[in-house]
């Protein structure tokens, strides 16, 4: 039983939408139905298609039911880690509706994009995309039940207002609760959508003040919600896999007898893998089943497996970084060219060239992949921590072959996942393995099978070269990387940069310089590979921002008077002219086209609060850097102090990010914190490396993400004001990119050493 103190947290919970629905029939309560939105494709989001059109309210996705006796349901449907969307979305919705928040209760949709849209909770999207139409949901359930009790008073709809949960009739003071309308509002045609009226924004309660906390924040902290390990189902089995060490590998044969000796094993059998490229399919392996997943465990390590050879056995970092650095010393593929940059590195008085080398890194969440699965009487249910609810839906309906309404995907909280949790190989193990046996399944990763099999962030070499003239200013710009693509992942390894990729940072290049090439550059891919929390952003702004600080230093100037010169007067800067099949984030040019001017707010707007060019204590410096990511501007400031020793911390954190018009500044502070940590954590420690193509990383003593001790001292973030006039942009990942630059800056402010290689780790060792 669960008791609701007053002023309590809005009851939050797992609902089905055929559940909802018989709930709001018996009730008597209103439905309302928001934007249709396509069906979320991975051809979309791989080829730039555009992937949510900002649309008007339509059937028949249902989002919010009212009771009887007033409470209002909302449907988030998209996934909660951290970010927040499944508070501030359905928050938008009770503050167009008039709703008194806590009278409001969350539920979270299960994995089906015909009903909901789309629901992949990555690439910053979940309020970039879905402000409006949830606004317009609740505006349209405003108006519907402005309309119900219009007609109970016989008077002109437009003589009433619903707000604080109630209709109140202006001329009378009559009112009127949401509970009483529920029903005759339930009876009514959704509106057109030119008769739904949204609010004015000064009248909005919640949006835009950060006073409402997550739903989920007290399970959270009492260690009561409910994440993928948390299943139990009865007759449920335990699961942990071995998987091939080297990708591409099977097994070739396996003696399970000394596992089925551990007390508590059951049973031992072989996982289908596919062959690669596979997209999200289980790499293969064998299965321990036992009672509990600690048993599992200890059957696993006994087992004795026979992998077959792979090609992708030649991988080793070493000598593969050797050859992405000789790749990018070469002509690649053009794929931004603008003016002659031959005849500006000809004229050139001066040139200056910079490599710079990020390697891959694991995602490394804090709650390692589970997931629960249940297939009988032809159908599957799972429970699972998912990115993407509805992809998770189709591919596991592809793969045990099963008709839609067959497959139902029940979605926990997310503990971490920065892209991890979008790819859903270890739900479909989970699948596969129910199917196998008749049995509820849970299949459970450990620490060490998450950092040896994940879908990596790419390594990358990043090569630049300016061209200046007697004046000291750039006339040409030549940025090439090698690095490997994550569309290896999907199709037949294309061995360079998609536009994807290079659009992040590369080829969008906002600087004031008449020359500019971009280029790409042969890699293979011998790995897993997928998004990691700012995909390409990382290593191109890496190597971007520490090169303008280089050109600052080289030219006797300020690194932030260098960085404004080089973006250069307020403009819009359109590269498509010049570049190749440039990719915006799925959405329009014209609605979020490169702003210099915003890009430059940003960037005066930290210098200034962080105190750029304050007096400092000895061994101390402050590194600035700038990058338009996921369509959102974001300057990091970084004061780091390093000791006699050569140990660096970091006392404070500056960053402004202008993300358009914001619905929750507190979720907005704490991702921009979070991207801080991250972003040490990526510059400081992250390395994940290779040997035979076998990963040599097991767990956090060898892949080390930041400690509390560690963690930036103090973080401030300033959020640009916008209206409802500049669309929302994204929040999740644009934090993460200008961190790294702005501490390699920092450092060599604080000691001359310029670093160049990530992770840092004993470079600065004395």
């Amino acid at each position: 039983m669960t008791h609701i103190e007053k002023n309590s947290l809005p009851l939050v919970e797992n609902v089905s939408r055929r559940g909802l629905l018989k709930g709001v029939v018996a009730s008597g309560s209103l439905i309302v139905a928001t934007t249709y939105l396509p069906k979320r494709a991975m051809a979309a989001w791989a080829t730039g298609a555009g992937l949510m059109p900002h649309g008007t309210v339509s059937d028949p996705h249902v989002f919010v039911a009212i009771a009887k006796d007033g409470t209002v349901t909302i449907v988030a449907h998209r996934s909660e880690m951290g970010t927040g969307s499944k508070t501030s979305l359905p928050m938008v919705v009770a503050d167009e509706m008039g709703a008194d928040w806590s009278r409001c209760r969350v539920v979270q949709a299960p994995g089906d994009e015909v009903k909901y849209g789309n629901q992949d909770t990555d690439g910053s999207r979940s309020l970039r995309h879905f402000v409006q139409p949830m606004r317009q949901c609740g505006a349209a359930a405003r108006l519907m039940l402005e309309m119900a009790a219009a007609e109970r008073w016989g008077v002109d709809v437009s003589s009433v207002e619903a707000v604080d949960h109630a209709v109140v009739h202006r001329d009378s003071g009559r009112r009127l609760g949401f509970g009483d309308l529920a029903e005759a509002a339930a009876a009514l045609p959704t509106p057109a959508p030119d008769k739904i009226r949204l609010k004015d924004t000064n009248s909005f309660r919640y949006i835009g003040t950060g006073s409402v906390p997550i739903v989920d924040l007290f399970g959270i902290t009492t260690g009561t919600a409910t994440y993928g390990a948390d299943i139990r189902l009865p007759g449920m089995k335990y699961a942990v896999i071995a998987r091939p060490p080297v990708l591409g590998a099977k097994v070739k044969s396996f003696d399970g007898s000394a596992a089925l000796k551990v007390p508590g094993v059951e049973k031992v059998v072989e996982v289908q893998g596919w062959d690669w490229p596979a997209k999200f399919q289980p790499v293969g392996g064998v299965a321990v089943i036992a009672r509990n997943t600690g048993v599992a465990i200890k059957g696993r390590d006994a087992l004795k497996i026979t992998w077959t050879d792979s090609p992708h056995a030649v991988y080793n970092s070493d000598s593969y970084r050797e050859m992405l650095l000789e790749n990018a010393r070469k002509p690649g593929k053009t794929v931004r060219n603008d003016g002659d940059i031959d005849g500006a590195m000809k004229a050139a008085a001066k040139t200056i060239t910079a490599e710079y080398y990020i390697p891959q890194s694991a995602h490394a969440p804090m709650e390692p992949p589970a997931a629960t699965a249940w297939v009988h009487d032809g159908m599957c249910e799972v429970w699972a921590p998912v990115q993407s609810p509805g992809g998770t839906h189709d591919d596991l309906m592809k793969t045990l072959g099963l008709p839609y309404d067959k497959v139902k995907v029940n979605v926990t909280l997310l503990g971490g996942a920065f892209g991890r949790k979008s790819k859903c190989d270890f739900v479909l193990e989970a699948a596969l393995l129910s199917k196998t046996l008749n049995a509820p399944v849970r299949v459970q990763w450990t620490r060490e099978d998450d950092i040896q099999h994940d879908f990596y962030h790419a390594v990358a070499v990043e090569r630049i070269e300016a061209a200046l003239d007697a004046n000291n200013k750039v006339i040409g710009w030549r940025h090439r990387n090698a690095a490997p693509s994550l569309f290896s992942t999907f199709m037949p390894d294309p061995k360079m940069q998609q536009p994807l990729e290079y659009s992040m940072g590369q080829v969008d290049l906002p600087f004031a310089i008449e020359n500019i090439r971009c280029e790409v550059c042969e890699a293979p891919a011998h790995s897993r590979i997928g998004w990691f929390r700012s995909v390409r952003n990382v290593p191109n702004t890496f190597a971007t921002q520490s090169f303008v600080a280089e050109l600052a230093h080289a030219t006797g100037r300020d690194p932030k008077d260098m960085l404004l010169e080089l973006i250069g007067a307020p403009r819009i800067v359109d590269p498509r002219k010049t570049t190749v099949d440039l990719w915006n984030y799925g959405d329009p040019f014209e609605t979020y086209p490169i702003d210099t001017g915003r890009l430059r707010g940003v960037v005066e707007l930290v210098a200034e609060k962080a105190g750029w060019g304050r007096d400092l204590p000895a061994g101390h410096g402050m590194g600035i850097a700038v990058q338009r990511s996921f369509l959102s501007y974001i300057a990091t400031v970084v004061e780091v102090a390093v000791d006699g020793k050569g140990n660096i911390s970091v006392p404070r954190v500056d960053t402004a990010v202008d993300c358009g018009f914001h619905v929750n500044p507190e979720r907005i502070t704490s991702q921009i914190e979070g991207a801080a940590i991250m972003g040490l954590g990526i510059a400081k420690h992250c390395e994940i490396t290779y040997k035979n193509g076998v990963v040599q990383q097991s767990n956090f003593n060898d892949y080390q993400v930041v400690r509390i001790d560690e963690a930036p001292r103090v973080t401030n973030v300033y959020i640009v004001p916008a209206g409802w006039d500049t669309p929302s942009s994204g929040v999740g990942e644009p934090g993460t990119p200008p961190f790294a630059p702005a501490l390699c800056n920092a450092i060599f402010a604080a000691t001359g050493k310029r670093i160049r290689n990530l992770p840092i780790g004993d470079q600065l060792a004395i």
